[in-house]
């Protein structure tokens, strides 16, 4: 049977609010009373019903987290910043894989407030503009990482895509790239659009123009990296840039196949740069952004809206930086 918060009251004889002071901490127990109270606990392996604290103090100490796909190593490394922080301020997280899809998306938000979270976080992706509805008429707070909803009610943490992607472009233009091509993906719809627009600045700075042929969409898996070099190989560009390290390393791959030579002929970047960019040879060169800092920022700046704490900025941007390895000269 069930051990409740009576028997531990009954066996260490004391009332069920000394018991309720001992489990939540409370400093007014005497340490004798407190010491007797946790050997009960102990002995019956008394285990505090988290539902019921929840509803007596209106908080659940849980966070919703949605992922849009949980087997990508991008959003691992976000959620392990999270999961740290989470723990540090003594919340649980329950995280959900949404597949990025909308409709999942929705019932899996409405399934999280449904379980009475105290605040959720939403990974990466593309927030639709249902999924910022439902974020602005939340009852509990909600913080974006790794993505922006392009929208100031909306607390985010990320970094500036549209930075990276200048810097990055004026690197390759210096070392002779002209023709280039942007690989996006599914899952991060917002990235692409601030990548592309720094990408076509930097470019007219140079008086270089994009090619429209050369602006792909795709999963932003390593098959789909595959693919994508098949599209391009007859009219192969000088450098590209793509939104995922997986797709990256499947155009890489692809391109060594083909036997064309990296990065003399072709040059390869990524904005991920999870550690699967150290396994490839050549090396891959990379947006550095600081994933774990990502989501654990996120978790820091949701706390402080459970918390009530002040808030300076709501919409965090990280720095970044850029590792130049085999893929580039």
């Amino acid at each position: 049977m069930t051990v409740t918060i009576y028997d531990v009251a009954r066996e260490a004889r004391v009332s069920m609010a000394t018991v309720s002071r001992v489990v939540n901490g409370n400093q007014n127990v005497k340490p004798e009373t407190r010491k007797k109270v946790n050997e009960v606990i102990k002995r019956l392996n008394y285990r505090p019903n988290a539902v019921a604290r929840g509803l007596a103090s209106k908080r659940t100490t849980t966070v919703g987290v949605i992922i849009p796909d949980i087997s990508n190593i991008y959003y691992s490394q976000l959620a392990r910043g999270i999961e740290d922080i989470a723990i540090m301020y003594k919340y649980h997280s329950i995280i959900s894989n949404s597949d990025n899809d909308p409709e999942k998306e929705k019932e899996i938000f409405n399934n999280l407030l449904s379980k009475q979270v105290d605040g959720i976080i939403f990974l990466g992706g593309t927030i639709s503009e249902e999924i910022k509805d439902l974020i602005n008429q939340s009852s509990v707070p909600v913080v974006v990482s790794g993505t922006n909803g392009k929208d100031d009610n909306i607390a985010s943490v990320n970094i500036d895509f549209k930075e990276a992607a200048k810097e990055i472009t004026e690197h390759l233009i210096e070392s002779g790239a002209k023709e280039f091509a942007l690989v996006s993906g599914d899952y991060s719809k917002k990235a692409q659009e601030d990548v592309l627009d720094g990408l076509r600045e930097a470019l007219e700075k140079h008086d270089l123009k994009l090619n429209e042929t050369l602006q792909l969409s795709g999963s932003e898996s390593y098959k789909d990296g595959i693919r994508v070099f098949d599209e391009i190989k007859d009219n192969l560009p000088d450098a590209i840039l793509s939104i995922s390290d997986e797709q990256a390393i499947g155009i890489l791959h692809s391109a060594l196949d083909a036997g064309i030579n990296v990065p003399e002929d072709l040059q390869i970047v990524s904005f991920n740069n999870t550690r699967l960019v150290e396994m490839v040879r050549p090396r891959l060169s990379s947006i550095i952004q600081p994933l774990y800092d990502i989501g654990a920022v996120g978790m820091r700046l949701l706390t402080k809206y459970m918390n009530e704490e002040e808030i300076e900025e709501p919409n965090v941007v990280l720095p970044h930086r850029i590792e130049y390895r085999g893929t580039t000269k």
